[in-house]
């Protein structure tokens, strides 16, 4: 990876998509390197071991940014103030506890998303579109004059303006319409309505988010292990590990590769067993 990717990965500015394909380019790591990199850094201050542990997980903080969109919030800085959290996570993380990074990186991670949250979002958006903009400008100016509508001023507030009546009650609604609070203060602790505040259903808390998104990433990662060890292998060879290994839809026995090929069965078992091995061999590598 470039040293501009790598720049490029941990501050998401300009193209997002540009972005998360070089956070998805990173190399992910086995365990065994990652502790061998969180020893350098826990023990020796290595910041190359740092840089290394950060990279390889920018892709996890991309998949949590995404559980937060719903906000209205940028994805991009959704994604920075996440890498806050991964950076904080890496710099105290400790390899002698026995859990991977990402198990342990994600309560940082979500930290700052919720931080960020926290000092951004407003529930109630008065105007959100160019017509809603005009109209709340324009129904602020009236209201100065007559206060809360009633129905006959609605209309005739509707009729000055060109919109509709309903048009007016919502953006009177939304204009009158007070904060609600993100987290809970220290008196709402036994408030009535307290299961409404929005920090207490943030996130789904029945799910086991680092095994679910380990899984998911080591799955991706399988794969293209298993596609670049296919190209190592000569044509013939690709062939025979499809049709018997690859193929869910039409799996064929070895006599009918041989008849394919003008070999025997036996040659055939031979290239399928040495393409095995190699296989083995590109994909550990």
């Amino acid at each position: 990876m470039t040293n501009e990717m790598q720049a490029l990965a941990i501050a998401p500015l300009g193209n997002l998509d540009a972005y998360i394909r070089a956070a998805n380019g990173c190399p992910m790591l086995s365990a065994e390197e990652e502790k061998a990199l969180a020893e350098r850094l826990h023990y020796q201050s290595d910041l190359d071991a740092a840089k290394k542990l950060i990279l390889s997980h920018l892709r996890f903080v991309v998949h949590v940014a995404r559980n937060y969109s719903g906000y209205g919030l940028p994805q991009a800085d959704l994604i920075q103030e996440g890498n806050i959290g991964l950076m904080k996570a890496v710099r105290r993380f400790n390899p002698e506890v026995g859990v991977r990074l990402v198990s342990f990186a994600v309560h940082w991670i979500k930290a700052e998303i919720h931080e960020y949250v926290l000092r951004n979002w407003r529930i109630v958006k008065v105007a959100t579109t160019k017509a809603q903009r005009k109209l709340f400008f324009n129904l602020r100016k009236t209201k100065q004059r007559l206060g809360w509508f009633n129905q006959d001023e609605v209309e005739m507030v509707a009729r000055e303006l060109g919109v509709s009546s309903k048009d007016v009650r919502e953006m009177e609604s939304r204009m009158s319409a007070q904060d609600m609070a993100f987290d809970l203060t220290s008196d709402d602790d036994n408030a009535e309505g307290k299961s409404l505040v929005p920090a207490l259903y943030l996130q789904d808390k029945t799910s086991d988010f680092a095994d679910g998104i380990e899984e998911d990433n080591w799955d991706s990662h399988a794969a293209d292990k298993l596609t670049d060890a296919m190209m190592t292998l000569d044509e013939r060879s690709q062939n025979i590990i499809r049709a018997r290994w690859l193929d869910d839809d039409n799996k064929i026995t070895l006599q009918e590769l041989a008849d394919q090929y003008g070999v025997s069965a036996e040659r055939v078992r031979q290239l399928e067993k040495n393409a095995m091995k190699k296989l083995r061999v590109a994909i550990e590598a």
